[in-house]
């Protein structure tokens, strides 16, 4: 398998990641990474300090190769596309070689011109879309209008494409009307996760908690409102991208980014997991895999009324907090939370339906060698 990675492989491990592990496992076969590259032309954002990333691979899989992409930021440019083709030519080289050693199939994770260049040149026995975000989102002006025309391409010239939202299957339908579009939701590593037996008892200290990026999506008044409409302790355990906009409670507590066995650990000790996110033109298309993990964990959750969460409310120990709800269904919503359980055998049957196998096996996309 090819993988045009949206995220680099030395991250945290994502939707991505867990992909290409699941693929490995279920056909032996070898993969070739390719890194992501600029997409858009630069902003002053561009040179913001950033932490770095919490996953801290140096490790190598003897089966999966990582190739870094030579390309200028200056895609959007059709003009130019000239340079960035010229730049990764001996890359092309590379990843075509790795395809005629035998039967290969190409996914690609996000829309590029170099997924467009290998869909027209390669020979590939499939080639997948996977769609795990609205990507023209994240953009806007030339990269967003460039982004928009490079997800369509993409969408009509795959054979199959997987979606991770009810919206973004929408969205790649009006694209493509009769095109494989497969809804496969995002899910859990539920092998990282303890024992179903073995998880600590919530300790009843009323805590709320969210382990996560903190970023321009984040609802900092949802968490001022939970935190002022009952005896709760309000807990936020991530890189800060995008701080308050105004002075806290006293008890909210915001604790830096940690390693994931770490925020398993963390996780424990909540009473109820936070999903507070806005409701923008990015959110609308996210299924929260915090969402998987909370509930994997036995944790009711408490979420803004946003993308997939809309659905994923209709389930059993979800609680959705409204922009209009008032201080006291605040607090009925709060304390139905902290109320609500989890029995061990929903905990595990929930488990063995979203695991990161179990979803992209149900996508029959791919079938065990």
């Amino acid at each position: 398998m090819i993988y045009l990675s949206p995220v680099p492989w030395d991250s945290f491990s994502q939707r991505p990641h867990k992909f290409v592990e699941w693929f490995h496992t279920i056909s032996g076969g070898d993969v070739l990474w390719v890194d992501p590259y600029p997409t858009r032309l630069p902003g002053l954002g561009d040179f913001a300090f950033r932490p770095g990333p919490s996953r801290h691979l140096s490790r190598s899989e003897p089966w999966l190769k990582c190739l870094a992409v030579k390309a200028l930021p200056i895609e959007p440019i059709s003009g130019l596309n000239v340079v960035n083709c010229y730049l990764r030519r001996a890359m092309v080289e590379d990843i075509n070689a790795f395809a005629s050693a035998g039967p290969t199939s190409l996914v690609i994770g996000k829309p590029s011109a170099l997924a467009l260049q290998l869909l027209r040149g390669g020979n590939f026995t499939k080639s997948v879309y996977d769609s795990m975000d609205d990507f023209p989102a994240f953009y806007s002006g030339l990269s967003k209008r460039s982004m928009q025309s490079k997800e369509r391409a993409v969408v009509s010239s795959v054979d199959h494409v997987l979606v991770s939202s009810t919206l973004l299957m929408r969205r790649a339908q009006q694209m493509q009307p009769g095109a494989d579009i497969r809804l496969c939701e995002n899910a859990c590593a539920v092998e990282v996760l303890p024992p179903v037996g073995q998880q600590v008892h919530r300790s009843g200290t009323r805590i709320l908690g969210y382990v996560g990026t903190i970023g321009k999506w984040f609802d900092w008044e949802m968490i001022k409102r939970l935190a002022e409409c009952a005896e709760v302790t309000v807990r936020l355990i991530g890189p800060v991208y995008t701080p308050a906009p105004f002075r806290l409670p006293p008890n909210v507590e915001v604790l830096p980014q940690c390693s994931h066995a770490q925020a398993i650990a963390a996780m424990l000790t909540f009473d109820v997991g936070l999903i507070p996110f806005k409701i923008t033109a990015l959110t609308e298309s996210v299924d929260p895999i915090k969402y998987y993990e909370y509930c994997a964990l036995g944790l009711p959750v408490i979420t803004s009324d946003f993308g997939e969460m809309r659905l994923h409310a209709r389930q059993p120990g979800v609680f959705t907090v409204h922009r209009t709800d008032d201080q006291s269904s605040l607090i009925r919503t709060v304390e139905a939370a902290l109320a609500f359980r989890f029995s061990l055998s929903e905990i595990e049957i929930f488990r063995q339906k979203n695991s990161w196998s179990a979803r992209f096996s149900s996508a029959k996309i791919f079938t065990p060698a």
